[in-house]
């Protein structure tokens, strides 16, 4: 499929399509005209690579996480090491600080919205 389906199908920009190829993250061959061709797997990659991003991983940890994963429902791969494990735990307790933090955030605009509400 072209990258205008693509995008289409999963609700991501061309540009950011190009941005994961780029990455490492996402795979096309061409056609003689040089059009980028993606295979139909390449709709749960998408997906996949969503879902990690709003997990709050970069773009390199994602190419080091992806060949260890399955798209289709995101567990392990046959390759998957233990590493992975180590990696995933690691990123858990990254997003459970950064929750804390909001959490905290969030405490502190409810003192300034009461204070200011009067």
């Amino acid at each position: 499929m072209r990258i205008g389906e693509l995008a289409r199908r999963t609700g991501v920009s061309g540009r950011s399509l190009r941005y994961y190829e780029q990455q490492g993250l996402l795979m096309a061959e061409r056609t003689p005209g040089g059009h980028r061709d993606y295979s139909e797997g390449a709709v749960d990659r998408v997906i996949r690579i969503q879902e990690l991003f709003a997990a709050g991983l970069h773009s390199a940890k994602i190419a080091q996480l992806l060949p260890c994963m399955r798209d289709t429902d995101g567990g392990p791969s046959e390759i998957a090491t233990a590493q992975l494990v180590t990696d995933l735990t690691a990123e858990r307790t990254r997003v459970d600080r950064m929750i804390t933090d909001l959490i905290r955030s969030r405490g502190i605009l409810d003192e300034v919205i009461d204070a200011a509400s009067g």
